[in-house]
């Protein structure tokens, strides 16, 4: 998918969003059936990799910033890690795409042991956002396991806006086989929503921004899930925020106190409505590295929502992302 461009209102193209919600939806929907059927997933290997000194950068770091990265460090003499190993990489496959599970092997990769500082293996660590997390040692049981696994999902998510999503290769596969079915399959019948989500964005093309959100809200409160909502919703809250707004007058306030932090938000709205991406992402990890508390939540926040706007596949979010991660850790 190709990163989602911003249009000259701000807006980003919702038809394009919808397509890819509807490939992802429809290899999701071939993926559970598979699951049902008892047969593997397609690429579910890309869910368990095993990583050296040479890749750990782009299999580990960048990935990162796109899905948390679970990094299991053994060795083949290892006892304990016998038993660890094939449960983790079990649950990699169960958790389908919520983490990817990095294997380790320290007599191969000594460079690697050293800088997480192991003590013993087996070792077994988290990376999200370029940032590493220690997670347990040993040969911990399934509960505990699953525990750790879920607030991982639950942190990397909260606090860095990072989601996992299926692999990479599930959903190139997921939409070629979307796409083979649409030449040969006769067309299917209209979701649900697409009369609410059709009316939701023709209100948001008028600049009917409250009947936009609230139709957008009201898709949400029956399917929480549903991507072209959610990103519509925020698209139009962004628009919302900024009506009214005197761009010269609030860079001027921005400008004389780097320290009002709801100057700094309402900027980096305006910001990235203008189409300047990188200048609103700047300005809030910034005041993210300088503020505590309730300021540094409240720019936080807005970030993550950002990101929303512009979307998870544009590589300025990844950059974002691994920005914000810098700061807060």
């Amino acid at each position: 998918m190709q990163p989602r461009n911003m249009s000259m209102s701000g807006a980003v193209d919702l038809a394009a969003v919808k397509a890819a919600a509807e490939a992802k939806e429809k290899a999701e929907a071939a993926r559970a059936q598979a699951a049902r059927d008892g047969v593997p997933a397609p690429g579910a290997g890309g869910l368990v990799i095993d990583v050296d000194e040479a890749g750990f950068q782009q299999d580990v770091l960048q990935r990162s910033t796109e899905v948390p990265v679970v990094v299991d460090f053994w060795a083949e003499w290892c006892q304990p890690c016998k038993q660890l190993s094939p449960l983790l990489e079990r649950l990699a496959q169960e958790y389908a795409g919520r983490f990817v599970l990095a294997k380790i092997d320290v007599d191969a990769n000594q460079m690697l042991f050293q800088q997480f500082g192991v003590q013993s293996i087996p070792a077994v660590f988290a990376v999200v956002g370029g940032q590493a997390i220690p997670l347990f040692q040993g040969a911990a049981p399934e509960p505990q396991i699953r525990q750790v696994l879920d607030e991982l999902i639950k942190v990397a998510e909260q606090q860095f806006g990072i989601v996992g999503q299926p692999a990479a290769g599930d959903a190139a596969e997921g939409v070629e086989a979307a796409d083979g079915a649409a030449e040969q399959a006769p067309e299917e019948p209209a979701g649900p929503y697409d009369s609410a989500l059709a009316a939701a964005g023709d209100a948001l093309d008028r600049g009917d921004l409250g009947g936009a959100i609230q139709a957008y809200q009201n898709v949400l409160s029956d399917d929480p899930g549903n991507v072209e909502a959610k990103l519509g919703l925020a698209q139009a809250e962004l628009l919302r925020r900024v009506e009214g707004l005197d761009p010269a007058a609030a860079r001027k306030e921005a400008a004389d106190d780097p320290a009002d932090v709801q100057a700094q938000i309402r900027v980096a709205d305006l910001d990235l409505v203008g189409g300047h991406v990188e200048d609103a992402f700047g300005r809030l990890v910034d005041t993210v590295a300088r503020t505590a508390g309730a300021d540094r939540q409240a720019a936080r926040v807005r970030l993550l929502e950002l990101f929303e706007v512009v979307g998870g596949d544009d590589p300025r979010v990844a950059a974002g992302r691994q920005a914000l991660a810098r700061v807060l850790f």
